[in-house]
């Protein structure tokens, strides 16, 4: 037998018979359906990440390190062995001690048993307490500091970082990811009612698109914080080539840090936080859910983006090993009704829920065609293992949208204790 062969019998048990894609092995030998996904297993060491890492974690430190490569399209590659998965009712299969017995004699016969390779350089190290404010800083340094020209190799020029919002059909040429992310910037200003003079407080406000799109075509007294300094960098640049000094602030600081926050006065008229809530925590986000209702006056619009899990996955809360070890470390999502109840439960008073999980696909699909149109010059800058792991991210989080495993949210609230000045009927 081949080493393709073996390995195909050794896997039956685990994938339920059939392999669901095409198979090479490190000796150039392949087994499985014709016309299926080709999976190539370059060395041994892949198998040897499984066999520390089984699962989700093990495939993905191999697929990064280019241990493992997947042939042609990641997205149908991923989308047929899913719906293979689903079809055979994987998640329930439990091997039998006799199935993981021989596995092991496979193992040892192809030379793969051994001591657990590296974990790979780009995988997440942090440490700390959970949620403390340095490890919180190291958690989004890991993610956001990369660079300011990587992400602007991938995003649109306005640097938004998080779900655009679609106003005009898909297949006209002339509206593009900039349009879209325009008008969802235009769609946050219109529920929170900005006017000019108004002060507007944006929690966690990435490159600034929000912070900056508020000051210029809604005249709003602008006060942003980031705990990326990257960021940071970019945004007093593009504050002083626009001339808003005088209107936009931005401040290296914690949420939990906002000085115009202590006390619960209500300095702001209006505050938003943009698709930053998921990295507060489940413990922390009562506090989260408190400074958003304390930093506006009563009667004030608070508006928060966030994505949602439904169901979640035992273990997970930020998505999964990968997503957790790879891209966002002790990121937390929840269903939509869940960080609903703890934003009520937080004092504020929730007007709207709409839900965008359309819009994230489609936003994907441009970060998505910019990332492969830079793949070259994004490699010169972080190598290709990071860029590995943005396109198993990319395609991987387009997939989860697409199908329903995650959403996205707008959700709009006002501080009780006042009138507020939503109009009777919603016309956003």
């Amino acid at each position: 037998m081949t080493v393709a062969d073996r390995l195909a019998e050794a896997l039956a048990p685990f994938v339920g018979g059939e392999l669901p894609v095409r198979l090479r092995a490190w000796d150039g030998s392949e087994t499985g359906p014709v016309g299926a996904p080709l999976v190539e297993i370059r060395t041994p060491d892949a198998l040897r990440r499984l066999l520390w890492h089984p699962g989700e974690l093990g495939a993905a430190q191999a697929y990064v390190t280019g241990e493992i490569e997947v042939h042609h399209d990641l997205d149908d590659a991923l989308t047929h062995v899913w719906s293979v998965a689903a079809e055979r009712g994987l998640s329930g299969v439990r091997p039998t001690p006799s199935t993981l017995l021989q596995a092991a004699r496979t193992a040892r016969d192809l030379g793969v048993l051994g001591r657990p390779p590296v974990a790979p350089a780009s995988q997440a190290r942090i440490t700390g307490r959970l949620h403390s404010r340095l490890r919180d800083r190291r958690a989004i340094s890991h993610h956001y500091d990369l660079s300011n020209e990587f992400y602007s190799l991938i995003l649109e020029p306005q640097m938004a970082y998080s779900s655009a919002y679609f106003t005009k059909p898909l297949d006209d040429p002339s509206y593009t990811l900039t349009d879209a992310q325009r008008d969802k910037l235009d769609l946050v200003c219109r529920k929170i009612g900005l006017e000019p003079g108004m002060r507007f407080l944006d929690v966690g406000c990435g490159w600034g698109s929000l912070s900056l799109h508020a000051a210029e075509h809604y005249g709003a007294q602008v006060t942003g914080v980031t705990i990326a300094a990257e960021q940071k960098k970019f945004i007093d640049a593009r504050i002083a080539e626009r001339g808003l000094g005088d209107r936009v602030e931005i401040r290296l600081q914690d949420y939990r840090e906002i000085p115009e926050v202590q006390g619960g006065a209500g300095h702001f008229d209006a505050a938003a936080s943009i698709e930053m809530g998921e990295h507060v925590g489940q413990g922390n986000y009562p506090t989260y859910a408190r400074v958003l209702r304390d930093a506006v006056k009563p009667g004030g619009r608070v508006l928060v983006q966030q994505m949602s899990r439904a169901g979640g996955r035992k273990g997970h809360p930020g998505g999964g090993p990968f997503i957790e070890s790879f891209i966002a470390p002790d990121m937390h999502m929840r269903p939509v009704g869940e960080t609903v109840a703890l934003l009520e439960e937080g004092g504020l008073e929730v007007r709207d829920v709409h839900a965008m999980r359309e819009h994230y696909v489609w936003t994907v699909d441009g970060w998505l065609e910019t990332f492969e149109k830079n793949a070259a010059r994004l490699t010169e800058l972080v190598g290709e293992e990071v860029v590995r792991v943005w396109r198993l991210y990319l395609v991987g989080g387009r997939m989860a949208f697409r199908d329903g495993r995650m959403g996205v949210d707008q959700i709009l609230m006002v501080r009780p204790g006042a009138d507020h000045t939503l109009p009777r009927v919603r016309d956003f």
